[in-house]
């Protein structure tokens, strides 16, 4: 015969999940990390670095000074569309950069011999300098975590320094979207007299 006895389960309410953030608080507080970047180097001297260019030879950013303002570049891939479209803008107004006394520097994680190949398939008038294990890119504070597609990696952040004679940060472009951006460089380059 069946037990009488009722069995005891204990009910429990289902788990809730945490609260993801929503897209906009998330930008918001992506915006404000960027904007720390360039509050901390903002009128504070560049930090020094010493790195390969094309052909293997050292380039260090106090030779890069000697020649008057600085315009350096950081960006994520050799021969990717938007990279491309940056560094042919820069060499494209190389002429108008150089009026104001400036000069392009290009920065990535590629190597020398990458640099080469981007250099002469584009017909780039200015040196791109090879950091494969992200120490200058992590001086700068624009090697950090990236999203796409839903994936997360390290990698590097489209960002442009303005450098004055002095080696002093005048103006930093985080996040750069490539249209447009030589515009606003120049712009800040006229603002340094």
């Amino acid at each position: 015969m069946p037990s009488s006895k009722k069995s005891k389960i204990k009910k429990t309410a289902p788990k809730k999940s945490k609260p993801r953030a929503s897209t906009a608080a998330a930008k918001k507080a992506s915006a404000i990390a960027t904007k720390k970047i360039g509050a901390i180097l903002e009128g504070k001297k560049a930090p020094a670095f010493q790195l390969a260019d094309a052909s293997g030879k050292a380039v260090a950013l106090k030779d890069l000074l000697g020649a008057g303002n600085l315009v350096l570049y950081f960006y994520p891939k050799d021969m990717t569309p938007g990279c491309t479209i940056e560094a042919c803008s820069f060499r494209d107004h190389n002429d108008r950069l150089t009026a104001l006394g400036a000069q392009v520097v290009g920065i990535s994680a590629d190597s020398s011999a990458s640099h080469t190949k981007f250099t002469e398939k584009h017909g780039l008038n200015f040196p791109l300098l090879a950091d494969p294990e992200n120490k200058v890119t992590g001086l700068y504070g624009v090697y950090k975590m990236k999203s796409l597609y839903g994936r997360q990696f390290m990698g590097i952040e489209r960002t442009t320094f303005v450098i004055d004679k002095a080696g002093v940060v005048r103006r930093v472009f985080a996040k750069v979207k490539v249209n447009g951006h030589t515009d606003e460089v120049i712009e800040a380059l006229k603002a340094l007299g």
